[in-house]
């Protein structure tokens, strides 16, 4: 009963509460088992004076004022909230050093930081050992820096994106598939995380090509499928023979999928450069960067087929929260939407870090993906799937590993969980 999807902290310790005075007898009742212990714990022991320390000005100051409206709209949602008991502070962190801003707030009876958003802000707080008042960040350190005691890092994580399209393709049985991915340290991120799951599970990269938008995307593609290569090829065998030979590129024959990393514009460039170079038939797979985040058929017809995952928030149905922001709010669509979204799962979070902590198998059904943690304090997300069909994002049925998804038919099994 405790572990029923949906079923919120304060109803969870209730439940376990009444077990116990129905069943007082029982040795369970007597002493619970650990799990049990931390929940009825944690629902009596929620932070009740909460920082919000994000960047309301500036070039970050967009994001900022999204994962704020989120994060205090879910607030008000929340049923179980104890208003009286429950203080949120909003700190600009604009123009102060974080490293200064957490010592101040860490001495003024604070039970939770929630933030920075900026990585190098977070950064400063990895020379700690320990961290006197816990954070969430909402960001995550640098590959190597290890997190302090006390620091959970959550974000909109590409790399988590990454590893999920890698796990799709080895459900989907595929095994070599060719990469596309921008130019830039983002990318070099994408690209790392890529690999190393598709190492993980017995696949490869064949070929990754990295791209700036202004390169020629029709050299890039080329270069991709393996026809510059099939080009070469036969201008080789015309010099060798002497003779003008009639000659049709071909494309690579040993790639099963592309993915595709690209933003809308340029992916609507790619998109229809596969077909005319020959992988028309390849399944074509993408993180949330290729969606705008609102249904845009006339523009987003040149992405049909393309399989991509995103957030809950923008391909889920009948949800409450997002129905009541896109009423009263603006700034709740679009990668703001996303921003929006994060921000109230960073509300849901602050009151479950302990349990995501140290029950191994806990998560937190949210607006970005299901949430769960990692040894060091990370959360990780899984997102729903969907698929481009007349310009529209279609959401996927959950798939079964034996099936397989072309670029021309889309075959699908049983539905992915929501919300």
């Amino acid at each position: 009963t405790v572990r029923a999807p949906g079923i919120e902290l304060d109803q969870q310790g209730r439940t376990i509460r009444n077990w116990q005075n129905n069943w007082p007898g029982h040795p369970a009742a007597q002493v619970l088992p650990s799990e049990l212990q931390l929940i009825a714990s944690l629902a009596e022991s929620r932070p009740a004076k909460i920082a919000l320390a994000l960047p309301l000005t500036g070039p970050l100051g967009a994001a900022g004022k999204a994962i704020r409206d989120g994060f205090i709209a879910a607030y008000y949602e929340d049923p179980s909230v104890d208003r009286d008991a429950t203080e949120i502070r909003v700190v600009d962190t604009s123009n102060t050093p974080f490293k200064e801003l957490y010592g101040k707030l860490s001495g003024e009876s604070v039970d939770l930081i929630v933030g920075p958003l900026d990585k190098e802000a977070l950064t400063t707080l990895s020379a700690m050992n320990t961290l006197p008042v816990p954070a969430l960040g909402l960001n995550y350190l640098p590959a190597g820096k290890k997190a302090p005691e006390g620091l959970y890092q959550f974000g909109l994580s590409a790399e988590d994106e990454a590893r999920q399209i890698a796990d799709r393709l080895k459900a989907k049985d595929i095994n070599h598939a060719l990469v596309l991915i921008p130019q830039g340290e983002w990318g070099d991120r994408v690209e790392a995380a890529l690999n190393q799951r598709m190492a993980e599970n017995g696949s490869q990269a064949l070929d990754t090509e990295r791209f700036f938008r202004d390169d020629n995307l029709r050299a890039v593609t080329a270069d991709l499928l393996g026809i510059s290569v099939s080009r070469d090829r036969a201008i080789q065998v015309e010099r060798t023979i002497g003779l003008d030979v009639e000659f049709e590129p071909r494309r690579r024959q040993d790639a099963e999928a592309i993915i595709m990393v690209a933003e809308p514009t340029i992916a609507r460039q790619f998109k229809p450069l596969f077909a005319y170079y020959f992988g028309g038939d390849l399944p074509v797979y993408s993180p949330s960067i290729v969606y705008e985040g609102d249904p845009d058929p006339a523009r987003d017809r040149d992405l049909d087929q393309v399989i991509f995952t995103d957030t809950p928030w923008t391909l889920g149905k009948d949800n409450k929260l997002k129905a009541e922001a896109n009423k009263h709010l603006s700034g709740t669509q679009g990668q703001l939407g996303r921003l929006f979204a994060m921000g109230a799962d960073a509300w849901h979070l602050s009151k479950r870090l302990p349990l995501l902590r140290q029950v191994e198998s806990a998560t937190i059904d949210g607006q970005t993906g299901e949430l769960s943690m990692t040894d060091d304090g990370s959360i990780h997300r899984e997102q729903l799937w969907a698929q481009f069909r007349n310009g529209r994002p279609e959401l996927l049925p959950e798939f079964e590993a034996a099936e397989s998804e072309t670029a021309e038919e889309g075959t699908f099994g049983s539905p992915v969980q929501g919300e």
